[in-house]
């Protein structure tokens, strides 16, 4: 099969390329780019005023399947994630049962391959059932095909396990993604410590519970020579960690999320349990802060820690409900809005953060459009207007703040291995 994309505004941040051209994809990969070009047996799509880009790569997701299908799944999580443009993306292992051994890990890949297309690279937990007490094996579940590993979910409280796998990652060429929160500190609280928490006169999550455990890590990395990713980073103090140890030298990356670098705390007052995320809404200055280390480089991927969530269960009280909200099919139009039309951020550098890098740092073939590349390619209208409705997700879930938010930026196509997987009917 193959597709002749025409006349649309090609952008690889990784390449160097930019500019009105056509892309020809023939057996699933880009196999010429230039101008004018032509292909009796090709289909052709008009990107005319559209954007082409390499195929978003979101690097931290939840997609519930095995034990919490009523939830998400594998079938309905990859729909929403070509709906939003992603054509690769890495669910995190806190699944019942955990995906802590090659078995659970073949599951996933298989029941992946089943699905419209969307590239599913499993992460394999760092402790067995993410408990913190005992090891997994990360090289049988490198050669099951986990990509990296991670306890997202729950902190690996246990920093001489955490040591241990950082080193036999390191020898896997794998690195441990980080979710840096203090258990002991934060409980089951559920917004940030401060203003709000007190205003709601219920205890809160303390930045320090995030910067404590990002400092450790660091030095964990730094002192194993080891590579470690930072999850949903959400501080001012957090950001200053990273930077200085990236400019120590250290394998330190690290990524954040649209709700960091939109939304504050005072969210929940108005907003509810449908913006209790973990680690929670900050202030406006940890907000500025986010934006500041997306522009500077020091926070490297933009991810949607993309957490779906039955209505029921986000229907109860603030302090009892799950924490977490979809992202799959608003994380780009977000970052449009909010960084490209804005002026804060060009187009080049936020799609960077949304494909090469975290493609890079989860090493996979992906995030780049070239010649000879795998053709996963995301086409969108970098100025189209429209208004966020939860109803319209292909996720299971609804749990968003970003409900009727009016936003720019939406997805026409999206194309995974040289196919169409998603295309835009609104108009």
């Amino acid at each position: 099969m193959k597709l002749l994309i025409k006349r649309g505004r090609v952008i690889d941040p990784a390449g160097g390329i930019g500019g009105v051209m056509d892309v020809l994809i023939e057996d699933g990969k880009v196999a010429i780019i230039g101008s004018e070009l032509s292909d009796p047996y090709a289909i052709e799509i008009n990107a005319k005023g559209l954007m082409v880009s390499a195929g978003l790569v979101d690097m931290h997701v939840h997609l519930r399947e095995p034990g919490q299908e009523y939830k998400e799944d594998i079938t309905t999580g990859t729909l929403a994630a070509a709906h939003g443009g992603f054509t690769s993306i890495a669910p995190m292992p806190n699944t019942t049962p955990v995906t802590d051994s090659p078995e659970r890990i073949q599951y996933i890949r298989e029941r992946a391959s089943q699905c419209c297309g969307v590239n599913v690279w499993p992460i394999g937990a760092v402790s067995v059932g993410e408990q913190g007490q005992e090891e997994t094996d990360p090289k049988a579940l490198k050669e099951a095909g986990a990509v990296a590993l991670s306890d997202d979910g729950v902190p690996v409280m246990n920093a001489d396990l955490m040591r241990n796998q950082l080193m036999k990652a390191h020898r896997q060429g794998m690195v441990i993604l980080a979710h840096s929160e203090d258990i002991n500190m934060v409980r089951n609280y559920a917004v940030n410590e401060g203003r709000v928490s007190r205003q709601l006169g219920i205890p809160g999550r303390p930045g320090i519970a995030e910067e404590y455990m990002i400092m450790r890590d660091a030095m964990l990395a730094e002192e194993t020579g080891t590579a470690v990713h930072i999850c949903h980073i959400s501080t001012a103090k957090s950001v200053d960690i990273v930077r200085r140890y990236k400019k120590r030298g250290v394998r330190i990356t690290c990524e954040t999320c649209p709700q960091y670098f939109t939304l504050a705390e005072d969210e929940i007052l108005t907003k509810g349990t449908l913006a209790r995320v973990n680690p929670p809404l900050r202030t406006s200055s940890d907000v500025d802060a986010i934006i500041k280390g997306l522009q500077d480089g020091t926070i490297d991927a933009i991810a949607t820690d993309h957490a779906p969530h039955a209505a029921e269960e986000k229907a109860r009280p603030l302090e009892t409900a799950p924490s977490g909200m979809v992202g799959l099919e608003t994380a780009l139009a977000i970052s449009l809005t909010a960084l490209y039309h804005t002026g804060r951020m060009s187009l080049s550098d936020i799609l960077r953060k949304m494909t090469v890098n975290p493609a890079n740092i989860l090493g996979i073939p992906r995030g780049r459009l070239a010649v000879g590349c795998a053709a996963d390619l995301v086409l969108f209208d970098p100025d189209e207007r429209w208004t966020i409705d939860p109803e319209e997700f292909y996720s299971k879930g609804r749990n968003t703040p970003f409900g009727g938010m009016q936003v720019r930026g939406r997805v026409k196509y999206t194309i995974a291995g040289g196919k169409v997987i998603y295309q835009d009917k609104s108009n």
